[in-house]
């Protein structure tokens, strides 16, 4: 499901000269349906450039990056914007949403979007703020006048609607209470299940070694370390 070869990518510092950032050289793997694969390495390492290369945020200067088919270095925009809504879901952490439009309809909306009818897309809703402990009487408020906590939740109730076939996480776990966190790891447990290809980020140790089925430390593909 995701394919990554010879990946490569570098920053331009175009307030400093033009100066040339080299981050990453020659990265390979690559995740199958129903695995998650956990990037590790020290911070600096890369981690969070190659969950954006993967989303399609930054270009990569070379290699190959395929998303259930699509290959992102040469893709164009309208193939980014589709694969984003069909297939490829990224839980951040941060949620970033138009002010003034209700929870509900926040997390509903990638089902909307695909079309999926009204009732099914807001009983889905319904089902994930449950389990992520978002009460109802929020549920008509805009997310943006939420906790940090809160708004973490609501990202990944809307992050697990649509069940995608490839999924990025970028510290799914942090900043949760116990018993919310035991959610979130049982929810990607069950898109484990469903089949979903997962990538993530989790400086939360015991929840990457319950959940993470392999580790690739990032580190390794650092061109300085080259």
């Amino acid at each position: 499901m995701i394919e990554v070869q010879n990946l490569a990518k570098s920053f331009t510092l175009h307030n400093q000269g033009s100066a040339t950032i080299p981050v990453l050289a020659g990265a390979s793997f690559s995740v199958a349906p129903g695995e998650c694969v956990a990037l590790i390495g020290e911070s600096g390492a890369g981690k969070s450039t190659v969950m954006r290369i993967l989303y399609g945020n930054y270009l990569a200067q070379g290699g190959q990056v395929k998303i259930g088919g699509v290959d992102l270095i040469g893709a164009e925009p309208r193939e980014v914007l589709q694969l984003r809504r069909e297939t490829l879901g990224y839980v951040s952490q941060f949620l970033r949403v138009v002010p003034r439009v209700p929870t509900l309809e926040v997390v509903a909306e990638p089902l909307l979007a695909l079309g999926v009818d009204e009732m099914t897309a807001f009983s889905r809703a319904r089902e994930l703020l449950t389990r992520l402990r978002i009460p109802d009487r929020l549920w008509g408020l805009s997310p943006t006048t939420f906790s940090g906590g809160e708004q973490q939740r609501v990202n990944i109730a809307r992050g697990f609607a649509h069940g995608y076939p490839a999924l990025l996480l970028d510290e799914p776990t942090a900043s949760l209470d116990a018993t919310n966190r035991e959610t979130v790891l049982q929810l990607i447990e069950e898109a484990k299940a469903g089949g979903a290809a997962i990538v993530g980020i989790f400086h939360d140790v015991e929840a990457r070694s319950r959940v993470a089925d392999r580790e690739i430390d990032v580190s390794r593909f650092s061109p300085v370390a080259a």
